[in-house]
């Protein structure tokens, strides 16, 4: 089968479930995902809530709180949400890449390995038994034995997190809790080797297809070679399209989903949050970001990724929150021009984002 960048796009937003029907609730919306980026806290709550039939951020808090999801590193050193249970597994495959280069980051910070350990001794006293301490507090208490100033306390809780002792879960006014992670996620799932890159590539392709094997090693931030030997064990589980030349990897049914609501796709204007899945799920975005205006999207390469508008697939530019209170309004900077019935339903978007 073979098809066009347009088409493509047209799939992908299927399968992120932002178009046709939305997955039940919150915690099924990652799952299909397996993680969505979340270092904008507040962008991924909206993200995950524009995936799911209730489009509630209230729902992805409340499924924070019930141990369902939870916030962590699980993939190249960043921030995500993803189903609470799947998180040790992911660690494990994906952690060491991004470990190797810590104790080099602890030295330029001047912390020791033995500091570290410390801080996982008093972070597991302060935390033991199910308590639970936002970021100020849990730093107080590892201060006790560590030099947390500067940047020295944000890398033990990363590093902490990152080596499966610490996780994001429950929220306390507005944010997040650190708890323990073995006691927060009692039941994990234990997927290891082989098994684990054929996990994450099925999870991958079909809950972001039509992908390639290059968009799963960049998204996972794990070796081609690695990802490789996952998709060949799921290989026969998957559809294939080609697009200009390239094999990509999809759901099987995920063409029939788009047909069975393809004018809705194809009308569809969307607010998107900055590093949704849509824009930051592959290393190739071409099909939805015009080469050309990449550089809008993020400017000057700094790794923070404006809020986007999307109609049909397409990005054509970009919006952001002005003023505060009863003066807020939604700003909205076209790449060229807005059609019409883009400019019109911005506003209205707007006021009904979760």
């Amino acid at each position: 089968m073979t098809t066009s960048p347009r088409e493509l796009a047209l799939l992908r937003l299927v399968a992120q479930r932002l178009a046709g029907p939305p997955a039940a609730d919150a915690t099924t919306a990652l799952r299909g995902l397996l993680c969505a980026q979340g270092q904008d806290y507040p962008g991924a709550l909206t993200s995950v809530a524009l995936r799911s039939r209730g489009r509630s951020r209230a729902e992805v808090t409340a499924a924070l709180d019930a141990g369902e999801i939870v916030r962590s590193w699980p993939m190249r050193g960043t921030l995500h949400l993803l189903p609470a249970d799947e998180l040790h597994w992911l660690l494990e495959l994906c952690g060491p890449r991004v470990l190797a280069g810590a104790a080099k980051r602890r030295a330029s910070l001047g912390l020791t390995e033995a500091d570290v350990e410390r801080g996982r001794e008093l972070a597991g006293a302060a935390l033991a038994g199910g308590r639970r301490l936002g970021r100020a507090a849990l730093l107080e208490a590892i201060a006790a034995g560590v030099d947390v100033s500067g940047q020295r306390g944000y890398h033990v809780l990363w590093y902490l997190a990152q080596t499966g002792t610490l996780v994001l879960g429950p929220t306390e006014d507005g944010d997040q809790s650190y708890v323990l992670l073995d006691e927060w996620v009692p039941r994990p799932r234990r997927p290891s080797g082989d098994e684990a890159l054929a996990e994450l590539a099925r999870r991958y392709l079909t809950g972001h297809g039509p992908a390639s094997d290059a968009d799963l090693a960049r998204w996972a931030g794990l070796t081609l070679t690695a990802v490789r030997t996952g998709i060949a064990a799921v290989r026969g589980e998957l559809a294939a399209v080609e697009v200009e030349g390239r094999e990509l990897l999809m759901a099987p049914d995920l063409p029939d989903r788009l047909a069975s609501c393809r004018a809705e796709v194809e009308d569809a204007v969307l607010l998107l949050p900055g590093f949704d899945e849509f824009v930051l799920g592959y290393a190739d975005r071409t099909c939805a970001v015009p080469a050309e205006f990449a550089d809008r999207i993020v400017p000057g390469g700094n790794g923070m990724f404006r809020s986007t508008v999307v109609h049909g697939a397409r990005v054509l530019g970009t919006w952001r929150w002005k003023g505060t209170g009863r003066n807020r309004a939604v700003t909205a900077e076209p790449f060229s021009t807005f059609p019409d019935v883009v400019a019109a339903a911005v506003p209205e978007l707007a006021a009904a984002l979760p």
